[in-house]
C-alpha cells in the first residue's frame, strides 16, 4: 500500500481547484502512485485490486495446524540414588520436588529411547555401587562394636 500525499502546491500544478490552506493535506490511498500527467490513461484501467487471502494454484502446505504444548519434564538424581521430578506447563509450575524411585526412572527411559537409558542406567548403577559400599562399611563397623560389645559383658 502506497499513500500519496499531495499539498496545496502540488494540486494546484495538476488541476484547478479551490483554495484551500496550506496546513490542509489530501491523503490517497492506491496500489500503485497516481498516474502522471503525460499519460492519458484512463482510472479504469488500473489493475484490479488483488484478492483477500492466498492465491488459487499456489503451492500451499496440506499439513494441518497443530497446537503444540509445551510441557517440561526435569528428573534430577544425587549420587546417593535419591531422584526427583518437576514438571512445567508453559511457565507456570505442575508439580515441584516430587520424589521418584530410581527404578521408575529406569523403567520411564527405557520407554522413551534408548539413548536415554544407558547413561541413566549408568547413574543408577554407580548410586547402587555407592550405596553397597556405604551399607559394606556400616555392617564392618556394626561387627566391632558388636565384638567390642561382647568383650564388656565378660
Amino acid at each position: 500500500m502506497t499513500v500519496d500525499v499531495l499539498t496545496h502546491d502540488e494540486e494546484t500544478a495538476e488541476a484547478p481547484a479551490p483554495e484551500v490552506s496550506t496546513t490542509e493535506a489530501a491523503v490517497t490511498e492506491s496500489a500503485s502512485p497516481a498516474p502522471s500527467d503525460d499519460s492519458a490513461e484512463p482510472a479504469a484501467e488500473e489493475a484490479p485490486k488483488p484478492k483477500r487471502g492466498r492465491p488459487k494454484g499456489a503451492t500451499a502446505s496440506t499439513a494441518k495446524k497443530t497446537r503444540t504444548v509445551e510441557l517440561t519434564l526435569t528428573v534430577t538424581g544425587t549420587a546417593d540414588g535419591e531422584w526427583q521430578a518437576e514438571l512445567k506447563n508453559g511457565s507456570k509450575w505442575v508439580a515441584k520436588g516430587l520424589e521418584i524411585p530410581a527404578a521408575a526412572v529406569s523403567r520411564a527411559a527405557k520407554e522413551l529411547h534408548s539413548d536415554l537409558s544407558g547413561p541413566i542406567d549408568e547413574v543408577i548403577n554407580q548410586a547402587r555401587e555407592a550405596q553397597a559400599a556405604k551399607v559394606a562399611a556400616l555392617e564392618a563397623e556394626l561387627e566391632k562394636a558388636k565384638q567390642a560389645l561382647a568383650e564388656l559383658d565378660v
